[in-house]
């Protein structure tokens, strides 16, 4: 297995690397910039970073500010703070006039861990989701990541970028290209197919070798942009298989599993679609893989439930 690596990681990594090629590029942190990684940005381009202390709303109001005269601000905070705390600026004063700001939310999931309810991430998704002009992307490994960071820099409008601070492998070589807007199969298989985003990526993979030892061939897709959809890649999986599956570290309500039963909606015979994720409920202390292994969120889990559902 290949060195296992936070998102948030490779993204700090990422970031100071884009500053460096675009100047107009900014960072904005709320007293979290060790956790989200825009230490090094903060470092190396002092005057190009604001830590506006923990007042969450204000440093969204100023990103919206900066985008106006022309900069790309990369906006940081936990996932939860940035998207809850902050979801009436954000939704008035950057989705409204669609400015270009990149808000990144941080430690998402049920794997920010021992922080608790208060901490954990299970509506971000939904809550960016629902926003007209909004951009939702949640990158699987390291790879990803980085290169979703320099894409959604080029972005026209507003992004929600999902990441954590689980480990997970690298899934992606150096022929990877990461294109929003679109899904990318991982695996071939016939008869289930299963959709995965963020850290969920890395345990449907191996839950699908499980499924493999039963004959039971499983079609992988990366949902690494869940706004805009890749309605095709919903479409001829739906062609193909016997079930649909999602599968998130997030609620099954508002998130990936809502926004692939959106599509299969519209499409007359359609297999039915197996939503697995946190069912409606809010997270508890405890250690990552604890709180995966209760939602049913590892590969050996994923692929219990995946035989049950089978026709």
């Amino acid at each position: 297995m290949s060195k296992m690596t936070e998102t948030r990681f490779a993204y700090g990594e990422a970031l100071l690397e884009l500053g460096a090629q675009r100047p107009t590029v900014v960072a904005l942190d709320a007293d979290l910039y060790k956790s989200t990684r825009t230490v090094l940005f903060r470092d190396a381009y002092p005057n190009r970073f604001v830590d506006v202390g923990i007042s969450e709303s204000d440093m969204v109001s100023t990103a919206a500010g900066m985008a106006a005269t022309g900069l790309i601000p990369y906006c940081n905070s936990f996932a939860i703070f940035i998207t809850g705390v902050c979801y009436m600026p954000i939704r008035t004063q950057i989705a409204y006039p669609s400015l270009p700001v990149k808000l990144i939310g941080s430690s998402a999931g049920l794997t920010q861990g021992p922080d608790g309810a208060s901490h954990q991430s299970l509506e971000d998704i939904s809550l960016m989701r629902g926003l007209p002009n909004m951009v939702v992307v949640s990158p699987a490994d390291d790879v990803e990541t980085r290169q979703a960071t320099f894409a959604i820099a080029d972005w026209p409008g507003p992004v929600y970028m999902r990441l954590g601070r689980y480990p997970v492998p690298r899934l992606f070589d150096g022929g990877y290209h990461f294109t929003i807007g679109k899904a990318t199969t991982m695996r071939e298989g016939g008869d289930v197919a299963i959709f995965a985003t963020g850290h969920t990526v890395c345990k449907v993979l191996d839950a699908a070798d499980l499924l493999a030892r039963d004959h039971i061939e499983a079609q992988v897709i990366n949902v690494s942009t869940i706004k805009p959809l890749d309605h095709e890649a919903v479409q001829a999986a739906a062609a193909r298989a016997q079930l649909l599956v999602s599968v998130e570290e997030h609620s099954i309500i508002g998130g990936l599993g809502s926004a692939i039963a959106e599509t299969v909606s519209g499409i007359a015979h359609a297999p039915r679609l197996l939503r697995l994720g946190v069912h409606d409920q809010f997270g508890e202390s405890g250690l990552a893989d604890e709180l995966l292994e209760k939602h049913r969120l590892t590969g050996k889990l994923i692929a219990e439930d995946i035989r049950q559902a089978l026709p």
